[in-house]
């Protein structure tokens, strides 16, 4: 029988060891994998890590990071939600049209509708158990509808108010977004709450054990109804950073961020079958698809195909977490 060489013999323990912490220590792997696409980013467009550059990619992280984080909470409960980006939409949809009689009124009337549209979302999921994946597919449809019917039917021109233009692509000391800012106290509020209350221990549990944590004691329905209201202000949120980023409104404002931020949330470790992961590593996630992102349109990719590697990115981590958590 052929035995292995010293060279593999060598190797293979060490390979062996960097395979243990790679799994132990998820966020350092995710890490280097940015820190990988920012380089191979600088190389085909020099001067990409350039303070002013890299500031302007990453003006897009932060509403993806709030519709990401939207996204991570739901798909800890072992759910997913398909109505973000129409929330978003419809969200700054009705800023747009409102802002000119009170700018403050039509912000929060639109963080309204997107608590509005997740409480409907939570009702359908939570007490009536529904199917994450039909109620929102089926709430996306609805949203699409009205607002196809909404801006057939107006004519009133969407008008993005200067504060929101400035929230969504303005920045702070030259080179900071305002929206990171505004992405940076929002992480700072979820990563506590998920990891340091009550009502995130009991996120954790409703993912991993649903049975279980209602035998505990804990009202699940009520968990699902906070996740996805929690989900749709999030989104709602981060319709309003995109009506700033764009400078416009229209029925698709949003559309094309659905699968980034699904994406994001599984690169960042967060498994689609509830019960573990966390936000933290969805901040990363989101990170590395901004650089992706821009290194494919330096890289004259069209937007269907970066929707397919959206796609395939999903589904193959997917696909590993299923063999993970059947033992194969």
């Amino acid at each position: 029988m052929a035995t292995a060489s010293p060279r593999h013999r060598s190797l293979s323990p060490r390979l062996v060891r960097w395979r243990e912490q790679a799994a132990e220590r998820p966020l350092l792997v995710l890490v280097g994998l940015l820190i990988v696409l920012m380089l191979i980013t600088n190389l085909v467009s020099p001067g990409f890590l350039f303070p002013g550059n890299l500031s302007t990619t990453l003006l897009i992280a932060g509403p993806m990071g709030m519709l990401a984080a939207g996204q991570t909470v739901v798909i800890l409960t072992g759910g997913i939600d398909l109505s973000t980006t129409g929330t978003a939409t419809i969200a700054a949809y009705f800023l747009a049209q409102y802002s000119g009689s009170n700018g403050i009124l039509a912000v929060l009337g639109a963080l309204g509708i997107g608590a509005a549209i997740g409480l409907v979302n939570g009702i359908g999921v939570g007490p009536f158990g529904v199917a994450p994946l039909i109620m929102t597919l089926g709430m996306s449809g609805i949203i699409t509808g009205l607002l196809t019917v909404w801006a057939a039917n107006t004519s009133n021109t969407p008008v993005i108010p200067d504060a929101i233009r400035q929230a969504g692509s303005g920045k702070w000391l030259t080179y900071i977004p305002i929206d990171v800012v505004l992405w940076g106290g929002l992480t700072v509020i979820l990563l506590v709450l998920l990891r340091g209350s009550g009502f995130g221990r009991a996120v954790y549990a409703v993912g991993a054990n649903p049975v279980a944590s209602r035998l505990a004691g804990v009202r699940n329905w009520q968990v699902l109804l906070a996740v996805y209201t929690l989900c749709g202000l999030l989104s709602a949120a981060a319709g309003i950073l995109l009506a700033g980023y764009a400078g416009a409104v229209d029925t698709s404002l949003a559309t094309t961020y659905l699968l980034p931020s699904v994406a994001a949330v599984v690169i960042g470790g967060t498994s689609i079958l509830g019960g573990s992961g966390g936000y933290a590593g969805s901040i990363v996630g989101v990170l590395i698809l901004t650089v992706l992102e821009s290194l494919l349109i330096l890289m004259n990719i069209a937007e269907a195909l970066r929707q397919v590697l959206y796609g395939v990115i999903v589904l193959g981590l997917a696909w590993i977490y299923a063999r993970a958590a059947s033992g194969d």
